[in-house]
């Protein structure tokens, strides 16, 4: 059985490159071949503040788009955050987005690849992996940073990688399948 993974698109903010950055993450993980991948755009979605009148370990859902980002997530195996940094903390658009479920992300691994200027977002890494553990998620230690990514992106708007972040995708996705094998028994 193949496992799912949801690489999410954690910026909506308008100009961001986080769908450049993270369309180079979704190919690497179909050329790893150890997961059936799906590209999450937050962007898709447009959750306003959560708005849900009920705590989302009930999964009383109200409204609809929280019950459509609700089936999105709840069929995940694991998870990919690509992230930047805003203000050495992840986006808030990625933080509601989270906050809006609780079962959904139980028991399963995420990653995160995350892209600033030097410090390739990971301040915002290490928070996001903080809110994700109050989720019962098993946040990864490893982590893909892009340090001064425009640098990786042409003038055409392509993302290239270089060898070092190749190599950080490859154990990524090396522990991800790991992790979503073992905790889905947990499920």
């Amino acid at each position: 059985m193949s496992m799912k993974l949801k690489i999410i698109t954690g910026s909506t903010r308008p100009g961001r490159v986080g769908p450049k950055i993270a369309g180079w993450v979704v190919e690497a993980a179909k050329a790893h071949g150890g997961f059936e991948v799906e590209s999450v755009d937050l962007a898709d979605y447009n959750l306003p503040i959560l708005d849900e009148p009920n705590h989302p370990s009930k999964q009383d859902y109200k409204h609809e788009h929280t019950k459509r980002w609700s089936a999105v997530i709840g069929d995940a195996d694991a998870f990919i955050f690509v992230t930047p940094e805003y203000d050495y903390f992840a986006p808030a658009s990625l933080v509601n987005a989270i906050q809006y479920l609780y079962k959904e992300w139980n028991y399963k691994p995420a990653g995160v690849v995350s892209y600033g200027g030097v410090s390739g977002g990971l301040r915002s890494a290490q928070t996001l992996r903080d809110l994700l553990s109050t989720m019962q998620v098993m946040p990864l230690p490893q982590v893909v940073p892009v340090p001064f990514f425009p640098e990786f992106i042409d003038d055409d708007g392509k993302f290239t990688s270089n060898e070092k972040m190749e190599e950080g995708a490859t154990t990524l996705f090396n522990e991800l399948s790991k992790w979503a094998t073992a905790l889905k028994t947990l499920r």
